[in-house]
């Protein structure tokens, strides 16, 4: 016992300097925080370590229960939209994105919502790139036949120079994937149109493919307000003509200088488009 004993000893210095070579030479990968659980569903921050300017890429991951739903940015007057406050020193949050969400009509649901697992892309920046500790509040509205706020205190170490996790990283590159693309020549809302008394929206829109079936359109407006109701819609090719029906505003709401979102979803591809008002 005592001859095998020492020769682990004397093999020790040797495999530690092997093991540290391997450790310096492996890529950075993803952290995340334990699941915080809720009795619709649960959450979790993932990030990768900062680049040499101070970026992070991160998400803010919801799996809700079957049955339960989570919500987009802008839910309407009953849901709660994410939110995420950096605890951090010295970390800022730049930017929140939105996957594409689903308009969910079930009864006297109709909502614009996630009933899947989603994550929210988050980007972050670090004014010390060796920061090694990240920690977030995030605050969602979790719903079934109620909408219960959830909020938890997410906290995760960074180790840039840890072994690669692929499956992370791959919840962070699959999460960009579900994002709306940007606008382009080929898929734009060209014209858009309040009525004078607003209660119409007009929209002309170049869609990417040709097709008979009219797009979904999703109108987010000011806060707590969205319209998804078309009244008149007309496609032709790749031309797409729609009127929504733009329910009760705020009371003496002055659109002027304001500036809303449509979601135009064609099939599988989809844009958000600033709607600005002058």
């Amino acid at each position: 016992m005592e001859t095998i004993s020492l020769a682990v000893r004397q093999l020790w210095p040797a495999s530690c300097l092997l093991v540290a070579m391997l450790h310096l030479s492996q890529p950075a990968r993803a952290q995340t925080s334990a699941w915080a659980d809720n009795e619709g569903g649960r959450m979790r921050l993932i990030a990768l370590p900062p680049d040499d300017s101070g970026t992070i890429r991160a998400g803010l991951q919801i799996e809700p229960k079957p049955g339960w739903i989570t919500y987009w940015h802008e839910p309407g007057n009953s849901g709660i939209p994410p939110q995420v406050t950096l605890l951090s020193e010295g970390v800022s949050l730049d930017r929140i994105s939105y996957p594409i969400p689903k308009h969910i009509v079930d009864g006297k649901v109709d909502e614009v919502a996630y009933d899947a697992s989603v994550t929210f892309p988050l980007q972050l920046t670090a004014k010390n790139p060796a920061v090694r500790e990240l920690k977030a509040n995030a605050f969602i509205g979790i719903c079934k036949e109620i909408c219960i706020p959830f909020q938890a205190e997410l906290s995760l170490t960074l180790e840039p120079s840890a072994q690669s996790r692929p499956a992370e990283e791959a919840i962070l590159r699959d999460a960009d994937s579900t994002l709306p693309e940007a606008a382009s020549s080929e898929f734009k809302v060209d014209h858009h149109e309040l009525s004078t008394d607003m209660k119409e929206l007009s929209l002309n829109i170049t869609l990417p493919e040709s097709g008979e079936s009219a797009p979904e359109v999703i109108v987010a407006g000011p806060s707590g307000h969205v319209f998804t109701r078309q009244m008149a819609t007309h496609r032709d090719g790749k031309s797409f003509a729609t009127t929504l029906s733009i329910g009760k505003l705020p009371k003496g709401y002055d659109v002027h200088g304001k500036t809303w979102s449509a979601l135009i979803i064609d099939g599988t591809r989809a844009i958000e488009a600033p709607l600005a008002f002058e």
